[in-house]
């Protein structure tokens, strides 16, 4: 069983704060021996270190420390000789309290994210989750609360003879279809159970268009949190699909011929007492306020670069392509699902509280931290320089003529993982907002991803992503 915390009614998806006291005493009463002290490395990978309850209250002030190197090691396990992050010098993962959840796949364990700090306790620079909180502070400087969540698709399958095959391949369902439940309902309510009993409120389940690939969707949080809970869910599926002799995989693309899996992101922009969503004004066209196109402008004149932190695996380019509704363009829109970013239609009675834009070419091969703090800086870039968006496209934007694409200010998506890295070191304002070193150490770990890639075969891609995310 998870810990349950008491939620903070003025705004949705925030948790009541913990101390250490209360977090030993939590993991106590669970019976928890080991707790996971984990972050998110530059290559969407997962890291964890644990300790054990007996050290937990140390632990949980002093860190845990591990070299400056482990952040030099890219997706396929290589160190990367890369200045300031050789391995001399201590970085420690200190954990968020409010962040504990007894993991209910796992007897005896326990997890916590953690921010990552120099010896003395400070901010090192190249911590991927105290970015996204620098991005938070700016909106909120501005006037602004970002609440997010990421829309995660996924494959279930099997190992057979050595070969990843998806789960019940030879009865490919339709999408949407009971039967298709019906086939992984034991495992989807385990996964279900297992993320409410961690805090988070599932809301739709369903089988996807890929044989053996799902759709699972939580409920939105304030921006922390939500990048917190893309950690924990991409945890709990894999984990909780083990318990079922089955393999959870997030790769963009980890079947060449089934459709790809995205992790839309959804985000709204609220004042700071959380008690007006400012992207919504009844009077407006489709109810998008004029601060609502500012931000999608500003996301969108940035895109081509943010790629390499939304979608930024070599693997993402296999997903990204024209009349896939996964965007390969710029293109904005109301209810358009080629589109990059896509309005979303409020629901009737809860016009203001719904209302929220959809980031489709992003994907859960991203590290959530960077990715949704990159985002906001994209966005908030938008508001404050009251940038225009061009004409909503109101069709798929593969079918339209050069006047019309120009009127939507519609441009094509890099389509490889060196494009958008190029795009990103191009861009001032995602390399003033993201500092250095940790522009410098993201751009090193994934050039050297991408040149690997580039030389070797889809087999290979598909290998080492497979497990990955």
């Amino acid at each position: 069983m998870g810990v349950t915390r008491s939620a903070n009614l003025s705004h949705v998806g925030t948790i009541e704060p913990m101390d250490i006291s209360e977090v030993v005493a939590a993991a106590e009463k669970s019976r928890v021996t080991l707790i996971r002290f984990e972050y998110c490395d530059y290559s969407g990978v997962a890291r964890t270190k644990a300790v054990h309850i007996s050290q937990l209250a140390s632990a949980m002030t002093e860190g845990i420390n591990f070299t400056r190197a482990q952040n030099a090691i890219n997706l396929l396990e290589e160190l990367q000789p890369i200045e300031g992050m050789e391995p001399v010098g201590a970085v420690r993962l200190v954990p968020d309290p409010d962040t504990f959840t007894v993991l209910p796949w796992v007897p005896g364990s326990a997890s916590m994210m953690g921010d990552q700090l120099d010896g003395e306790l400070n901010d090192w620079g190249a911590c991927p989750r105290l970015f996204l909180k620098r991005m938070i502070e700016r909106a909120r400087g501005m006037g602004f609360i970002i609440d997010a969540a990421f829309e995660n698709e996924f494959y279930l399958a099997r190992d057979v003879d050595g070969h990843y095959v998806p789960f019940a391949a030879a009865i490919h369902s339709p999408v949407y279809s009971p039967i298709g439940i019906d086939h992984a309902t034991p495992a989807l309510i385990d996964i279900c159970d297992a993320l409410e009993a961690q805090g988070m409120t599932v809301e739709t389940a369903m089988n996807e268009f890929g044989s053996g690939q799902f759709e699972v969707v939580v409920r939105y949080a304030d921006a922390l949190r939500a990048a917190d809970q893309q950690m924990q869910f991409r945890d709990t599926v894999r984990g909780v699909a083990l318990q079922h002799d089955l393999l959870a995989s997030f790769a963009p693309k980890p079947f060449v011929d089934q459709v790809g899996s995205g992790a839309h992101l959804h985000t709204s922009v609220w004042n700071t007492d959380h008690t007006r969503n400012l992207l919504f004004d009844a009077n407006a066209d489709g109810s998008l306020s004029t601060l609502g196109r500012h931000f999608i402008a500003g996301v969108a004149e940035h895109l081509p670069a943010l790629l390499a932190l939304t979608a930024p695996s070599a693997n993402s380019h296999r997903r990204l392509a024209p009349q896939a509704w996964t965007s390969a363009t710029t293109a904005w829109g109301f209810e358009n699902k080629e589109a990059a970013l896509r309005v979303v239609a409020p629901f009737h009675g809860r016009e203001e509280q719904s209302m929220n834009i959809e980031f489709k070419p992003s994907d859960a091969s991203a590290n959530p931290y960077l990715a949704l703090g990159a985002f906001i800086a994209c966005g908030l870039d938008g508001i404050a320089r009251e940038l225009d968006p061009g004409e909503p496209t109101q069709h798929d934007p593969a079918t339209l003529d050069p006047d019309a694409l120009a009127r939507g200010k519609v441009r094509p998506l890099p389509t490889t993982m060196g494009e958008a890295l190029d795009a990103l070191e191009a861009d001032d304002l995602l390399k003033q907002a993201l500092g250095d070193p940790l522009n410098r150490f993201y751009l090193a770990v994934r050039h050297s991803e991408s040149a690997t890639f580039a030389a070797h075969d889809v087999a290979f891609e598909i290998r080492h992503h497979f497990h990955r995310f």
